[in-house]
């Protein structure tokens, strides 16, 4: 959407430059000064009365996502007086905005990024959903706009973010609200933006947010059957669609859960997919096969080679926009290409990790917590005294625990590394992610919600949306349900995390659906054995692409060190393959951009 004077060729090429968002109809409509333009990905209603951009009356609206409580606020804007042309949910958000305005926001459950022009007021009205799921970017400088769904079509005749480099090399992403160019931004996460044209004033604000959640007093049994209830449904609601219907299955707790419950509920026999890879460290394809024979679903699996991955490394940068170094976006981008083969839209386990312990990293917290109650200049004594090798306690988490300064510092250091490829450390940034300092006290709740608003939106959710848009596939996220994420906030610790064991309380309700015996093995984790391949079958590949004319081009890049690293590596010396894949994933981002 823009209200920019480009002409209508102008328009349609930025958005063919990302119809694998929405292959199924391309609109576009001029109100007043605002040109509309939307691709259709369809889903529900699939007649052309659902087409978007949609009007009612003096709004206009264009719309991406599903709202999965949609027949509920439907129901209730009828007994209100409304009626309705289409079955679709678009037309449930238009005309429950026009009746409450704003606070429709606090009645909707889904994944969603919107705008809505009113031509009484000339005034726009945009928001994105409480957790981030679905990308919102806009372009916003000396009273011209531009909005949609990816940064591409917004690029053009923009300046390169420097500061967004030096972030992107701290953290694998760059961050809402920054973007890789200047002037062009990301709405974070539940917020609403109102753009008045008439006065050329912008504001944004906070509709919903983590808050300081009061533990419940609860049996554990109660908390159990209250949560399995409430999955249940976000499975349900997430499984309404006017097309075929899968599930991702891979040898996780997470979409294991999804995917039992979605073959209960389901009326038919449901399509589970997985990718495999040849090194057995990686592999949990034979895994996942078991759970399909359990929960009897038609099961696909597909095996990961180094050559799909260079096939699919132009799809990368192509999909992604933006420098994005999570290697696992690679067998993503694998998975849901197969996927589209059989269906449209495909349930996910995304989002269980953050709200029940699940990730490796909470437990090395609880591991290295005790280190942390040594006073600081005495963990720093040990850490030059060289006893941690004499102990074979030379890690890279111990390290951070005696270096840091602060539990929180200690925290943070999981998502950043705070200028280590840097010249010049540039931390302004996660002043925006502060919030997990206040909202709980304990230890692994901090991490937890750090966790949920920095990494879950700016990688996870971005790894899925662009992996799954790619290929005109639509991931739904029961755990991302924000019913889930609140409720979970509530439990006790030691019902979520208990002597080391991660997820508990997923563990035992999965126990209704798989034998224990069967799903407690362990995890590989969904990456590609990249530091494998850049050893070898793609070495060459990384030479070329991180020659010192590219290392030159990046600003605020330590060249010397990240040489020393690379060599180091690619010795077989030590493993740096997460420096050097980001390096190169912005050199191929430089290449596609030409910036």
């Amino acid at each position: 959407m823009t209200n920019i004077a480009y002409e209508k060729p102008i328009i349609e090429k930025k958005l063919k430059s990302i119809s694998f968002r929405g292959p199924d109809y391309t609109g576009i409509t001029t109100v007043d000064q605002l040109t509309f333009g939307h691709l259709r990905l369809s889903i529900l209603d699939l007649d052309p009365r659902s087409h978007q951009p949609m009007v009612h009356d003096h709004l206009t609206l264009v719309y991406n996502g599903e709202i999965y409580n949609y027949k509920t606020i439907r129901s209730e804007l009828e007994t209100l007086g409304y009626s309705f042309h289409t079955e679709s949910d678009t037309e449930v958000l238009l005309i429950g905005f026009k009746h409450w305005g704003k606070n429709v926001l606090d009645k909707m459950n889904g994944m969603f990024a919107f705008s809505i022009y009113n031509a009484e007021t000339n005034t726009l009205f945009s928001a994105r959903d409480r957790l981030g799921v679905k990308p919102f970017y806009y372009y916003w400088h000396e009273g011209a706009l531009e909005i949609c769904s990816q940064i591409r079509p917004l690029l053009k005749g923009k300046t390169i973010n420097e500061e967004a480099i030096s972030i992107f090399l701290d953290t694998d992403y760059i961050p809402s609200p920054y973007t890789i160019a200047e002037h062009v931004y990301k709405l974070p996460p539940g917020h609403y933006m109102e753009i008045d044209f008439s006065r050329q004033t912008k504001t944004i604000h906070t509709y919903w947010n983590l808050k300081p959640a009061t533990i419940k007093t609860i049996s554990y049994e109660a908390a159990k059957n209250e949560l399995h209830d409430l999955l249940k449904d976000a499975v349900k609601i997430r499984l309404q669609s006017d097309v075929p219907i899968g599930s991702f299955l891979s040898g996780g707790i997470d979409s294991s859960l999804v995917s039992s419950i979605a073959a209960k509920v389901s009326p038919t026999t449901i399509n589970t997919f997985s990718i495999g890879f040849e090194d057995p460290k990686y592999d949990e394809s034979k895994i996942a096969e078991q759970y399909a024979k359990i929960i009897k679903s038609k099961h696909t699996t597909t095996i990961c080679r180094a050559s799909d991955i260079m096939e699919l490394i132009p799809k990368l940068t192509q999909v992604y926009d933006e420098p994005f170094a999570d290697s696992s976006a690679l067998p993503s981008l694998l998975l849901n290409k197969i996927t589209r083969q059989y269906v449209t839209v495909a349930l996910s386990g995304d989002g269980g990790d953050e709200s029940f312990i699940g990730y490796e990293h909470f437990d090395s917290l609880i591991r290295n917590k005790s280190i942390m109650d040594i006073p600081y200049p005495i963990r720093k004594l040990v850490s030059k005294s060289g006893i941690l090798k004499l102990f074979g306690m030379n890690t890279h988490r111990i390290h951070n625990a005696l270096n840091t300064k602060t539990r929180n510092d200690f925290i943070e250091n999981i998502f950043s590394r705070k200028g280590f490829l840097l010249n010049k450390p540039r931390q302004d940034w996660m002043k925006h992610y502060q919030g997990y300092k206040s909202w709980s006290s304990l230890f692994l709740q901090k991490a937890a919600d750090l966790n949920i608003k920095l990494w879950l939106e700016n990688d996870s959710n971005v790894k899925v949306d662009r992996a799954s848009m790619a290929y005109s596939v639509e991931v739904r996220s029961p755990f991302l349900d924000y019913r889930i994420i609140e409720y979970a906030r509530t439990l006790p610790m030691h019902f979520k995390y208990e002597k080391g064991r991660q997820k508990k309380i997923l563990r035992d309700i999965l126990k209704d659906y798989i034998p224990e015996t069967v799903f407690n093995q362990p995890k590989q984790g969904f990456a590609a054995p990249i530091e494998h391949w850049m050893r070898h079958e793609l070495r060459d590949e990384f030479t070329q692409a991180l020659n010192d004319d590219f290392l030159e081009k990046v600003p605020n890049l330590n060249i010397k060190k990240f040489k020393q690293l690379f060599e180091a590596h690619m010795s077989g010396k030590e493993n740096h393959r997460t420096y050097i894949w980001k390096l190169f994933v912005l050199s191929k981002w430089y290449d596609e951009f030409e910036f």
